[in-house]
């Protein structure tokens, strides 16, 4: 879809004492009409972000400022020889959540939400996944990572498609260490990923990293038209603009580090640009060393990485896609400093 077309679904307003930051955005959206319901090859109807309205977290069942800093560590147990094992329960169903006010859209979910759940371990580990696919439509859990070819989770390999109603279990070990990701691998796999079916998985080092306040951003869109070619709003942890209504609130000076996983499809490229600040950049989050200094990072579709910053002085720093036509559609948000 052209850029013109989709700024034509521009949302507008921010929470009042935002305008100042948001004035280019709303400048934008002087033209643009009210858009229209979200439905399977249509268009979207109803309210928008204007006069900083918001969505209903509540009936969605999950808010991505939660989002942020939970971690699922699943069932822990130890094996005979002393290993730690952790054991999740995934569930995939068919969601209808509010993505801007008014705005509903036909998700199919990991665990009921937008991303999935944060799965989190420690390399050596051994993890078993029992998924359930409670979905009208088939799919499976693909992990980055290393694993055997039977655990790939992949339609040609293992248990292949889980249909709906179906239960499988996938078992491997928690390796490399790093940051990752997991999604359903059902074709058309774009569409499968598009509707909400991926969230974030975390192998950490054995001797663990130093102390941060953490977070994890899992940066995506909606292609509300269902047409395939392109997505009509663009966010952070399921709700374009939510860091904006609710700044991310952090501490001056401790260090904070973000796991920033890049799940957008029908884009080839995303971006994380951070005001006022640098931070240190380890791609893939597999090695212990940064690779650079930066305000800026790319990731293709399935990249990811962390991001380390502190932050030296209070106040608000917005965060937000180097791309204009992003920030614009959803991709937004404010870090807010305190002492």
């Amino acid at each position: 879809m052209r850029a013109t077309s989709r700024r034509r679904f521009l949302l507008g307003g921010m929470l009042a004492g935002t305008a100042g930051a948001a004035a280019g955005v709303q400048s934008a959206l002087a033209a643009a009409p009210e858009p229209k319901a979200a439905q399977p090859g249509g268009g979207v109807n109803g309210p928008t972000f204007r006069e900083a309205s918001t969505v209903d977290h509540r009936a969605n069942g999950f808010n991505p400022t939660e989002i942020l800093r939970d971690f699922d560590y699943g069932r822990v147990s130890r094996l005979p020889d002393g290993r730690v094992q952790r054991e999740w329960e995934i569930f995939a169903a068919d969601e209808e959540i509010e993505v801007a006010p008014g705005v509903r859209f036909p998700a199919w979910t990991f665990n009921s939400r937008v991303p999935g759940p944060t799965l989190r371990c420690t390399e050596g580990d051994l993890l078993r996944v029992r998924f359930t696919n409670g979905s009208a439509h088939p799919h499976t859990m693909h992990f980055h990572g290393i694993h055997p070819a039977e655990m790939d989770g992949v339609p040609e390999a293992g248990p292949g498609v889980i249909e709906p109603g179906r239960s499988v279990v996938y078992e491997f070990d928690a390796q490399p260490l790093g940051l990752h990701l997991y999604h359903c691998h059902v074709g058309p796999l774009a569409e499968h990923i598009a509707r909400g079916l991926y969230g974030t998985f975390i192998v950490d080092p054995k001797p663990g990293r130093p102390p941060a306040d953490e977070l994890v951003m899992v940066m995506h869109g909606y292609n509300t038209t269902f047409d395939a070619e392109g997505n009509q709003l663009y966010a952070v942890n399921g709700i374009p603009f939510h860091y904006m209504h609710e700044p991310i609130q952090v501490k001056r000076d401790e260090l904070v580090r973000i796991y920033l996983v890049n799940t957008l499809e029908y884009d080839p490229i995303n971006s994380f640009h951070l005001h006022g600040n640098f931070f240190h950049y380890y791609p893939t989050g597999t090695s212990l060393q940064p690779a650079e200094y930066t305000d800026t990072i790319m990731q293709a579709q399935g990249q990811r990485g962390i991001c380390e910053v502190r932050f030296p002085h209070p106040g608000k720093y917005m965060f937000h896609a180097h791309k204009s036509e992003f920030a614009e559609l959803g991709w937004m948000g404010f870090f807010e400093v305190t002492e």
